[in-house]
């Protein structure tokens, strides 16, 4: 019997029972497209947030008092705060490097019968450009009115729209952040969510003015950096913990009081975590294709059970027991094949909804979708095979006295 026919009666066969076929295949169906989808939003996701994560800056780092990378055991939880005299020392010591010292607190800014609890930004001119944050209208303060702790302050774009409805003019209006009076200067241009976080709810302001009329400290919470684009950030990284070693006297072999950290070494442990959920969840969707094909096992047991008659008869005029595993055996793997491209059509068609309701780009990883498509063909041969090897060992006489 030629491979055309065999797939021929073993398609009329499957055609015999279009409802049992249907929910034999749903298994695969299911698995497949769960596979697909979840794969696929994994690597959306990894996506997303490695286009995040450069969006905060070109060659930028971050430099905080405290718990470092090496976790509870690391860094001392219990470091002292950063001076500013620890931004002059860095920018002085280190070539082409910008640094923007940032002291963070939050207030509750009020413009007429409007309030909204917002993060107040302290800090110098440079930290527009180390962010890279770009005005949408009026002006960026002055490093005369950051030294003179000027009243003035910038919006996000969040916070512009919940004060003044995003109808209104808001250039020299006078809000109140805490209970400071503060001219409105400058709106920012909306920039992309970060990691869950809204960028663009802050209010912007000179860093003496929130050391002395908000936090009432001198300290510095953070630094922000940026590196030259021509020297590598982790030589960079290097001066900046050898500087504040000696800044913070660290005596040799004790660990730091601080963490650098590069945008690299972050998207490398957020893409690690994302990988490693993507291959948890991957895994988890596996399952379900093992279930459908125990569901085409069963389902293939029972049809060989049913034409137990149907196949004595065969064999009595001269079919070979190869013939009959082989229809057997290509019923199975046409269940399973068949499910698993109507389960990539859907765990595609899912992806793309979740993606753009999501906000996640459509990355299609060609090769997940072949693989998910060869391994629904392999469970068709593999649990189909065990079903085919019984209707091929049948005695022909005892299956002509089946009833």
């Amino acid at each position: 019997m030629n491979p055309a026919t065999t797939f021929v009666m073993a398609a009329q066969a499957i055609l015999r029972h279009k409802l049992r076929a249907a929910l034999t295949a749903l298994g695969v169906v299911i698995g497949v497209a769960s596979v697909i989808g979840m794969v696929h939003i994994g690597q959306s996701a990894k996506e997303s947030v490695r286009s995040q994560i450069s969006s905060l800056g070109d060659n930028l780092l971050m430099v905080r008092p405290g718990a470092g990378p090496r976790g509870p055991g690391g860094a001392r939880a219990n470091a002292a705060p950063f001076e500013l005299e620890d931004s002059a020392a860095i920018a002085a010591q280190v070539d082409g490097l910008t640094v923007a010292p940032v002291v963070n607190h939050g207030a509750l800014v009020v413009w007429g019968n409007v309030n909204w609890p917002t993060a107040v930004t302290g800090t110098t001119v440079e930290f527009f450009e180390v962010r890279q944050w770009k005005l949408e209208r009026g002006r960026l303060f002055e490093e005369q009115e950051v030294r003179s702790a000027a009243p003035v302050c910038v919006l996000g774009a969040t916070v512009y729209n919940k004060l003044f409805g995003g109808g209104r003019e808001s250039i020299g209006d006078t809000i109140r952040v805490g209970n400071v009076s503060c001219q409105v200067i400058g709106v920012l241009t909306s920039k992309q969510s970060s990691m869950g976080s809204d960028p663009d709810d802050v209010v912007v302001m000179p860093l003496r003015t929130v050391q002395r009329r908000l936090s009432g400290s001198t300290d510095v919470g953070m630094l922000y950096l940026t590196a030259p684009s021509h020297q590598p950030t982790a030589s960079v990284k290097k001066q900046i913990e050898e500087i504040l070693r000696e800044r913070r006297r660290i005596k040799p072999g004790d660990d730091d009081d601080f963490s650098v950290m590069s945008m690299d070494e972050i998207a490398q442990r957020v893409e690690g975590t994302t990988d490693t959920m993507t291959a948890l969840l991957g895994s988890i969707a596996a399952v379900s294709l093992l279930v459908g094909g125990i569901g085409i096992m069963n389902i293939m047991l029972v049809s060989v059970t049913e034409r137990t008659r149907e196949i004595g008869i065969r064999m009595a005029i001269g079919a070979r027991g190869r013939e009959v595993l082989t229809q057997f055996l290509m019923e199975s793997i046409i269940l399973s094949t068949l499910g698993g491209i109507i389960g990539i059509g859907l765990g595609l068609g899912g992806f793309a909804i979740a993606a753009d309701s999501l906000g996640m780009p459509f990355v299609l990883i060609p090769e997940i979708v072949v693989f998910a498509f060869f391994f629904s063909a392999v469970v068709g041969v593999v649990f189909g095979y065990v079903p085919a090897r019984k209707a091929a060992r049948l005695d022909p006489m005892e299956a002509l006295r089946h009833e």
